[in-house]
């Protein structure tokens, strides 16, 4: 039924092409240029190069600055949250435990980058979406689809990349800017950052400070709060030779309080999630481009209850990443290799505290005029669980100027995490790593003022790692199987003044074993984002609708869904100064995502209120 549904909508979306075609108003090649680079931007992630999201044959969304300026996100998952594909769940507002799930995958098959370098614990396995600081992001992108044999392991369902302030040429001039605000619950947030250019050498630091009181997130329980310090750096220099080496760095570190097994029990984490790394590129030859990041990556946990300390558990991860991009006349061919060390150091005694991943992997982009192939494959030793082969495939073909089909399969696996391989009285070191089939089908439109995008995937995913009873212990192990069907909408328009969005999902993430959804994925979401510029004012609002999940398993504990309205104004009102007012869950509207297991609902934030004031020089 889904898939019929899908093909429907797909053969109205061709039915209009030629009318469309006829619509397209005479334009200017600059002005087109400018329009279309807005609504189809340029993306790395997807293939490794640079590519426009049209041409990457991937489904992709991209969240640039000015949305993230616009919206005043408090955390990722106000930007996440109904993006197509993309589902969230959380154990309560500001900086509470939160997954993201892509197609229909676990939160641990979803992979977060930042500035190209992994980032996650290796015990837990899923990366702290909570605590990436919004202020400092500059762009992301959401990549949709096994990308395994790109970048390892955990790309099951997708990769989200997230880029912090670049070092931007700036001919030898130097800018700054500061941002204060406050609002509901006692929230406040200072931030400032300055970039720079003289002679080649181009320098970008921000820092950026968040604290709050917290909401309740159990009912007749106190407020928990949350506070973030965080910072990015960047220093590049670009040589004559237009060889280029540069050193960064991004750490977000805090606190967070959260529920005991009473109301009155205090629980407090405190955290820090760190990149640091070291990136080079160069030409060596006229079609041979060299690039190389060495970074070391560090999620970090320090639990207490009622102020004595409970646990540590720190993770390490030490990489190298070499590509090589080849121009091959109107192909490129794109060879490397990875290398991942993880360690662990906690008060928890693992058997294993150490494990290295060694990869070598190849990609081949070819054009022949409206004919596109990607093929690409990838080979992962891993000491802990053994080796892996992943590849991938993607036709695209272009009817014409405006409209493009693509098909891809791909194959992924996740990786047991130490937790699951090596936890005292629960780890099983003979855990296989979960692996997946993927395919999907889309097509996409694409004109100067707006856009749209169908697509419709399979994955099946089998030794998928569930927690059951089995041999007398309660201990992970390969049993179950899945197999995910979805189909994803998005629109995108940018007209005189005018910006807005639309992007539907809808999926049916089964147990094969059990015929049963998967347990905390909602089925149906969708998403409305509109803003108006209008001279010195801006208008805008979201609307974000989700349906029902369930929290277990078995489907016995069912999670209503629910809708979100958020409204926001900007008033550019002096040369240099902005000011902005965000309005958050307009409707006071209490929802759900998550259950404890002791069968009380986590709460989220209810209306909230954020003014802040931005200078920029």
């Amino acid at each position: 039924m889904l898939f019929r549904s899908v093909a429907a909508c797909a053969a109205m979306s061709l039915s209009v092409w030629p009318l469309l075609a006829y619509a397209e108003p005479a334009q200017s090649d600059d002005s087109a240029a400018l329009q279309v680079s807005m609504l189809d931007p340029v993306v790395v992630t997807p293939t490794l190069t640079s590519r426009t999201t049209e041409a990457s044959l991937s489904s992709v969304t991209v969240i640039d600055e000015k949305q993230l300026r616009e919206r005043q996100p408090q955390d990722m998952t106000e930007m996440l949250r109904g993006q197509p594909g993309v589902d969230i769940t959380g154990n309560g507002a500001f900086g509470k435990a939160t997954s993201v799930y892509l197609r229909g995958t676990g939160s641990s098959s979803t992979l977060l980058m930042v500035d190209g370098v992994r980032l996650r614990s290796a015990t837990a396995g899923s990366p702290s979406w909570q605590f990436l600081p919004t202020t400092l992001i500059d762009r992301i992108e959401i990549v949709r689809g096994p990308r395994g044999s790109l970048y390892g392991a955990d790309a099951v369902g997708g990769v989200v990349q997230v880029f912090t302030p670049g070092a931007r040429h700036l001919n030898n001039e130097q800018s700054g800017w500061m941002e204060l605000g406050g609002g509901s619950f006692n929230s406040r947030r200072v931030a400032a950052g300055a970039q720079g250019e003289q002679d080649g050498t181009r320098y970008n630091v921000a820092v950026d400070r968040f604290d709050t009181d917290g909401t309740e997130i159990r009912e007749g329980s106190e407020d928990r709060g949350y506070d973030n310090t965080s910072a990015v750096a960047r220093l590049t220099h670009r040589f004559d030779n237009d060889a280029e080496i540069g050193v960064f760095g991004f750490r977000a570190a805090g606190s967070t309080e959260f529920e005991g097994s009473t109301p009155e029990q205090e629980k407090v984490t405190d955290y820090a999630m760190q990149i640091a790394g070291v990136k080079g590129q160069l030409w060596v030859t006229e079609n041979w481009l060299s690039k190389l990041i060495l970074s070391d990556a560090r999620d970090d946990n320090e639990n207490f209850t009622d102020g004595d300390r409970d646990s540590i558990f720190n993770t390490r991860s030490r990489a190298a990443n070499w590509q090589n991009v080849f121009a091959l006349g109107d192909h490129q061919l794109v060879v490397g290799a990875d290398y991942l060390q993880d360690l662990v150091d906690s008060t928890t005694l693992y058997s294993e505290e150490e494990r290295e991943n060694t990869a070598g992997f190849a990609q081949l982009l070819l054009n022949f005029g409206a004919f596109d192939v990607q093929a690409s494959g990838r080979y992962d030793d891993n000491e802990a669980y053994g080796s892996e082969t992943t590849g991938g495939l993607a036709l695209g073909y272009k009817l014409d100027a405006h409209h493009r089909l693509r098909a891809s399969y791909g194959t992924a696996f996740r990786a047991p995490t130490f937790n699951d391989l090596y936890f005292p009285g629960f780890g099983n070191d003979q855990l296989d790593p979960e692996s997946s089939k993927s395919t999907e089908v889309g097509a996409r439109g694409q004109y100067r003022y707006w856009y749209w995008d169908i697509a419709a995937y399979q994955t099946d995913v089998d030794d998928l790692i569930a927690y059951a009873l089995q041999g007398g212990r309660y201990a992970p192990f390969n049993v179950n199987r899945a197999r995910i069907r979805g189909a994803e909408v998005a629109v995108g328009v940018d007209i005189n003044q005018w910006r807005a969005g639309a992007a539907f999902t809808a999926q049916d993430p089964e147990d094969r074993d059990t015929g049963l959804v998967l347990q905390r994925q909602s089925q149906r979401s969708f998403r409305f984002d509109l803003d108006r510029a209008l001279g010195e004012f801006s208008l805008g609002g979201s609307v974000v609708l989700q349906g029902h999940r369930y929290n277990d398993a078995d489907n016995d504990v069912r999670l209503s869904g629910f809708g979100l309205l958020d409204l926001r104004a900007g008033w550019n009102f002096a040369p240099n100064w902005s000011t902005r007012l965000a309005v958050k869950n307009v409707l006071d509207k209490e929802y759900t995502t998550a259950q404890n297991f002791a069968g009380w609902n986590y709460m989220n934030a209810g209306r909230s209120v954020m003014l802040s004031l931005r200078y920029d020089r």
